[in-house]
């Protein structure tokens, strides 16, 4: 696979929002590269104005530290030892899932954010948009 692109955060973007609709949920999509550089936003019918900023920091975040957004969930309440993260940066850093890294031989490429429904739904239709950036993946290297 040549580097992420609009084509392939296009399709990422499909098979999320396919995850959101059988959620019932409306959802805003974005896809960053490995810069932290927007390529696409997606923002389904009646989705929240809002979310249009948090999907973009989802991904921001997951690129910019080179994980999942949930993984900064308990580090990041009051007293743990990264209390306040989401202050720094601008106010970029979201510290609740829905941002999930996207990795090519074990680098991170970029990132989907996905913001507008409860937090586990937003992590599903993110993996959703992972699984099928993974499925790219193993079809270029055949």
């Amino acid at each position: 696979m040549e580097k992420l692109n609009l084509e392939i955060a296009k399709t990422i973007i499909e098979k999320a929002e396919n995850e959101a609709s059988k959620l019932g949920v409306q959802m805003v999509i974005s896809v960053l590269d490995e810069g932290g550089n927007l390529i696409a936003t997606h923002r389904m019918d009646d989705a929240w104005l809002a979310s249009i900023d948090i999907a973009q920091n989802k991904a921001w975040t997951s690129v910019a530290l080179k994980m999942p957004t949930s993984n900064l969930e308990e580090a990041t309440v009051p007293k743990a030892e990264l209390f306040g993260l989401n202050t720094t940066n601008q106010g970029r850093i979201v510290v609740f899932g829905g941002g999930i890294p996207l990795e090519k031989d074990g680098k991170v490429v970029g990132a989907i954010g996905v913001s507008g429904s409860t937090v586990p739904n937003d992590v599903k239709v993110a993996e959703a948009g992972v699984k099928a950036f993974n499925e790219l993946n193993l079809e270029k290297t055949r």
